[in-house]
């Protein structure tokens, strides 16, 4: 996809925080960092991140639940001015960089997120880490995954593993210095229609294959034969990682190419400033991110990644202890 195929935003949800706003949040988060003594992943820190996050302002409420019960056309929400200071340390460079101390960002987007589902990790990523940074790693420039900085492609989170996460939150920390880094995102919504029927009938069977990004290791596995559309015809949920998943007859990797130039023709891009959050209805939109040049120097891009799911029970199995990280 080159830069002229990215279409500028349409209808993301958006809402830009004023300065008495962001002071409200900012309070929530400096109190919950500062009172609840327990490191970021435990269940206590959970529970108070939890009733915290009641106490965030209305609007911001109201644009978050609203999001939760309809994601729109562009499955996207866009919330811009949040805190992520005071200060700021130097953009971190190791692999599988986390946050286990709680600070004001990782409290700011831990609180947004609780308001639409339950904060989840997995165990083989990042160590089950529930705030996970995503930062370009010298030496994997190449690699397809958060650590990377060549174009990454459109994907699904975790599209793999049967209990994906319904939202992906990302906070902008720190923006790319160069302005090129910028988070992708395309809705099946708007893509739909760009597709054939018989394509819309072949990407709804289960005719494809996903295997597990870099991030969660060496794992060995794979899904099971699975379709990229599913559920309702007219409004169907996507899953699919254009890096990981493959096609598995001529017919199939016709109808996924399809998608793909749909996927690509509405596509919209977004630069991601320090305090902007972009969440992304998992179901219903892929994401990826534009190439861009590290400088290891402590400035680079740095974004804090959250995920939440609507349906607690539904992992409980793959939760040990009936905690936060799945299996």
């Amino acid at each position: 996809m080159a830069d002229t195929d990215i279409l500028p935003p349409l209808h993301a949800t958006t809402l830009r925080l004023d300065d008495i706003q962001r002071a409200q949040v900012a309070a929530v988060a400096k109190e919950l960092v500062e009172t609840t003594r327990e490191p970021l992943d435990s269940a206590k820190w959970l529970d108070a991140a939890r009733a915290a996050s009641t106490r965030l302002p209305g609007e911001l409420l109201t644009a978050l639940r609203s999001f939760r019960h309809d994601a729109g056309p562009d499955a996207l929400l866009l919330i811009g001015n949040l805190p992520v200071g005071p200060a700021l340390p130097p953009t971190p460079t190791e692999a599988d960089s986390v946050e286990r101390s709680p600070t004001t960002s990782a409290a700011v987007i831990t609180l947004a997120m609780l308001q639409l589902g339950e904060v989840i990790a997995y165990r083989n990523e990042k160590g089950g880490a529930l705030v996970q940074n995503v930062v370009p790693v010298p030496g994997r420039e190449r690699q397809q995954s958060n650590a990377g900085s060549v174009r990454l492609e459109m994907h699904s989170e975790n599209a793999f593993h049967p209990d994906r996460p319904d939202y992906v939150g990302l906070l902008g920390v720190r923006e790319d210095p160069s302005g090129a880094a910028r988070l992708c995102t395309a809705s099946i919504r708007r893509a739909l229609p760009l597709l054939a029927q018989a394509t819309r009938r072949v990407l709804s069977e289960e005719r494809f294959m996903t295997e597990p990004p870099p991030s969660f290791g060496e794992l060995g596995t794979v899904t099971p034969n699975h379709a990229l559309l599913n559920g309702a015809a007219e409004d169907p949920d996507l899953v699919v990682d254009f890096a990981a998943t493959h096609p598995l007859d001529e017919q199939a990797a016709a109808a996924m190419t399809e998608l793909s130039e749909a996927l690509s023709r509405t596509t919209v891009a977004h630069p991601l400033r320090a305090g902007d959050l972009a969440v992304v209805d998992n179901r219903l939109a892929v994401h990826g991110r534009t190439p861009f040049t590290p400088r290891y120097d402590g400035s680079d891009r740095w974004l804090h990644r959250v995920y939440a799911c609507l349906d607690y029970r539904r992992s409980r199995p793959a939760r040990e202890a009936d905690g936060a990280v799945l299996r």
